[in-house]
C-alpha cells in the first residue's frame, strides 16, 4: 500500500514503532507500507505479519526481489538459521510485527490533518460506514474503510492510505475479543465514535452480552470527555454506555426524545423511507435498502452529518445516494416472481432476528422462507440463540424452514416445538436444500438467505439463482 501525500524515512519507522536497527542506513526513503509480498511496489518497506494461513517472514526474499527497501520483521526471526543480507536493504526488528503495523498508522493518523470518525457496533456497522461516508461526502474529502478492513491489519491499512486532500476519516472497527476496540482506537484517535447497537455477538470471545456492552465501550474510553460519542438511544444496553461518557452525546432514535430522529417509518420492496428530524427541521428521506435496521443505521449518520454542520439536505442526498452492499439485505427478483433476500454476509441473534422481521414485512401476503445456516462465535450461548431462532420462524408465520449446520436440529427443534407443522422443516446440506426447494417455489413467495461468514450461505443464493434461472430457458 503507498501512501501519496508523503514519504516515509527509517527513523520514522524506528519513531513510531520503537523497532532496532538490525541493518541499513536510516536515511533510506520508503514511498508506502506493504504487508503482501504480491501486490508490493518496489521502494516499499514490507511487514512481515504472522497471519491464520500465512507468515509473512516466508516471503521476505519475494518482498525483496520486487523492490522493497526494507522489511521489519519480528525480533523471532534472529533466532532461526536464517543469514541477514547484505544489500542495500534495511531490516528493522520488533517484539511484534502486528502491533509495529498499528504503531505505523497511529503515527501517520497524528502527522495528518484528519479528523476520524469511527464506528462500531454488533450489527450494522458496514452500512453505516457507507452511509456516513456518502453523508461526509457531500461536503468533505472523505476516506473510508475498504470493504470489511475493519480489523488490526485492514484498520492500519486504511490509515496509511490517508494522504493531503484527506479532510475526514470513516473507519469500521470490529471486534471478537475483549481489548480490540481499544487497541484499535489506540491506532485511529477518532474525534467522534458511533455505536450503532448492542446485541448478542462474539460471545465467545467476551463470555456473556456484559462482555459485549463493555467490549463496545472501549470506543467511549478511546474518545476521553474530549470527543463526542453519537449512540443510539433507543438501545438500553447502548444508553448504559452513555449515563457512563463524560464527553458530548449526539443521540438518534426512532423517537422525538432522541437529537435525531426518524418518523414515521415505511417499507417497500426496493427500500424504506422516513421522515429525519432535528430541531425544527425535517425532510423525507427514501433510502435503497429495505429494513428497520437500515433506518437506525441512516439515522446514526445523519447524526454523524447533523453534529459536523451539515444541512438536512445534504445529509438526505449523501444516504439517498448509498445503495445496498453485496450480502446485506439485496433483493433480486428471479424468474417466476420469486423474491430472494441475500443477507448472507454475517449472522447473530440479533441480525437474524431483525431480516426475519423485514422478510414477515415485506412479503405481504406471500409466503415467507427462511434459509439459515450456523450462527457461529457464541460459545455457551450457541444451543439457546439457534433454538431462539427457530422459535421465531414459526411465530412469525414462516412457510418454510431450510437449516444446515452444526445447529440446524436445534432451530428445528425450537421451530417444531412452538408449533410449526414438521412437514415445513428441511435439514440437509446446501446443495441439498436448493434442490429440495427449487420444485417447491411458486410467484409472490419470498426467501431469505441467512449465516455467518464461514457457513458461505451465499453459496445457496448462486444455486437458488442458477436452478431457477433454468425455467426460463
Amino acid at each position: 500500500m503507498t501512501n501519496d501525500s508523503r514519504t516515509w524515512n527509517a527513523s520514522d519507522v524506528l519513531q513510531a514503532t520503537g523497532g532496532r536497527l538490525v541493518y541499513g542506513d536510516e536515511e533510506i526513503r520508503f514511498q508506502g507500507i506493504s504487508i503482501d509480498s504480491r501486490t508490493i511496489n518496489a521502494g516499499d518497506l514490507f511487514v512481515a505479519i504472522a497471519g491464520q494461513k500465512h507468515d509473512g517472514h516466508n516471503f521476505l526474499g519475494e518482498a525483496l526481489a520486487k523492490g522493497a527497501l526494507g522489511v521489519l520483521v519480528a525480533e523471532d526471526y534472529f533466532s532461526m538459521a536464517s543469514p541477514v543480507p547484505r544489500g542495500e536493504e534495511l531490516w528493522i526488528a520488533v517484539p511484534d510485527t502486528l502491533r509495529a503495523l498499528g504503531d505505523l498508522a497511529a503515527f501517520h493518523r497524528r502527522q495528518s490533518q484528519v479528523s476520524v470518525v469511527a464506528i462500531t457496533g454488533t450489527n450494522g456497522k458496514t452500512t453505516t460506514k457507507e452511509m456516513t461516508a456518502s453523508v461526509l461526502g457531500q461536503a468533505f474529502e472523505v476516506l473510508k474503510t475498504p470493504g470489511n478492513f475493519n480489523n488490526l491489519v485492514g484498520l492500519p491499512l486504511t490509515l496509511l492510505g490517508l494522504n493531503d486532500s484527506h479532510e475526514w476519516a470513516v473507519l469500521e472497527l470490529a471486534m471478537n475479543r475483549a481489548g480490540e476496540i481499544r487497541r484499535l482506537s489506540e491506532i485511529a484517535h477518532p474525534d467522534l465514535g458511533v455505536i450503532t447497537n448492542i446485541e448478542a455477538g462474539h460471545l465467545e470471545g467476551v463470555k456473556d452480552i456484559d462482555g459485549v456492552i463493555k467490549a463496545k465501550g472501549e470506543l467511549l474510553e478511546g474518545l476521553g470527555e474530549q470527543g463526542t460519542a453519537v449512540l443510539n438511544i433507543d438501545d438500553q444496553r447502548v444508553c448504559r454506555l452513555a449515563e457512563q461518557f463524560d464527553g458530548r452525546v449526539v443521540s438518534f432514535g426512532i423517537y422525538s426524545s432522541a437529537e435525531v430522529w426518524g418518523t414515521p417509518v415505511s417499507q417497500t420492496r426496493s427500500g424504506s423511507s422516513f421522515d429525519l428530524c432535528w430541531y425544527d427541521e425535517s425532510v423525507r428521506v427514501y433510502l435503497k435498502i429495505p429494513g428497520k435496521g437500515a433506518i437506525y443505521n441512516a439515522l446514526a449518520a445523519s447524526a454523524v452529518g447533523y453534529r459536523l454542520g451539515l444541512s438536512i439536505e445534504e445529509v438526505k442526498k449523501g444516504l439517498e445516494s448509498t445503495v445496498p452492499l453485496p450480502g446485506r439485505m439485496e433483493i433480486s427478483t428471479l424468474p417466476g416472481g420469486i423474491h430472494l433476500i441475500d443477507d448472507t454476509y454475517n449472522a447473530n441473534p440479533g441480525s437474524v432476528a431483525v431480516a426475519i422481521e423485514t422478510l414477515r414485512s415485506l412479503k405481504g401476503n406471500g409466503r415467507g422462507i427462511l434459509i439459515m445456516g450456523d450462527m457461529l462465535e457464541l460459545g455457551p450461548h450457541a444451543r439457546d440463540a439457534h433454538k431462539e431462532i427457530g422459535i421465531l420462524a414459526s411465530r412469525t408465520g414462516m412457510a418454510g424452514l431450510y437449516v444446515t449446520g452444526e445447529f440446524a436440529s436445534t432451530v428445528a427443534e425450537g421451530a417444531a416445538g412452538a408449533g410449526m407443522d414438521h412437514r415445513k422443516i428441511f435439514i440437509g446440506t446446501q446443495e441439498q436444500i436448493v434442490e429440495v426447494l427449487k420444485g417447491r417455489l411458486g410467484p409472490g413467495d419470498w426467501i431469505l438467505v441467512k449465516g455467518s461468514r464461514l457457513m458461505a450461505m451465499e453459496k445457496v443464493v448462486q444455486g437458488l439463482r442458477s436452478e431457477i434461472g433454468k425455467r426460463e430457458l
